[in-house]
C-alpha cells in the first residue's frame, strides 16, 4: 500500500467509526427529512436524555450535523445533503445484503428439505 494512502484510508474509518452507534445513525435517519429539536428526536429514539446529548456530541464535533439555539430549544440539522444521500445508499446497499442472505437461507433450507448433502 502507498504510505501516502494511509491518512486517507485512516480518516475515512475513523469517519466510519463515528457513524458506528445505533442512536447516531436513528438521529441521521430522522434529520434527512429536515431539522428536529432535541425533544423529537428523543420521543422518536425514545433512549435516556444523557445517552441522546452524549451521541449528538460525537456527531456535532464530527461537523455531520448542526446545532442551533432559538430560546431554550436546540434544533439539529444534517450538515449537508450529502448525509442523506449517505443514509440511502447504506438502506440500498443492507437491503441487498439481506436479500442475498434471505435467498442463500432459502436455498440451505430447501437442501435440507430434499436431503441434498451440499448446496452448490
Amino acid at each position: 500500500m502507498n504510505g501516502a494512502w494511509v491518512p486517507l484510508y485512516q480518516a475515512k474509518a475513523e469517519f466510519f467509526r463515528m457513524l458506528g452507534h445505533p442512536v447516531r445513525i436513528r438521529v441521521l435517519e430522522l434529520l434527512q427529512d429536515g431539522p428536529l429539536p432535541v425533544h423529537s428526536l428523543l420521543t422518536a429514539i425514545e433512549v435516556e436524555p444523557s445517552a441522546l446529548s452524549q451521541q449528538l456530541a460525537v456527531l456535532r464535533r464530527s461537523g455531520i450535523v448542526t446545532a442551533t439555539r432559538s430560546g431554550s430549544t436546540v434544533v439539529y440539522e444534517l450538515a449537508g445533503g450529502d448525509v442523506a444521500e449517505l443514509m440511502r445508499a447504506a438502506r440500498r446497499l443492507l437491503t441487498q445484503v439481506l436479500t442475498g442472505q434471505h435467498e442463500l437461507l432459502a436455498e440451505l433450507r430447501a437442501a435440507e428439505a430434499g436431503g441434498v448433502g451440499a448446496v452448490s
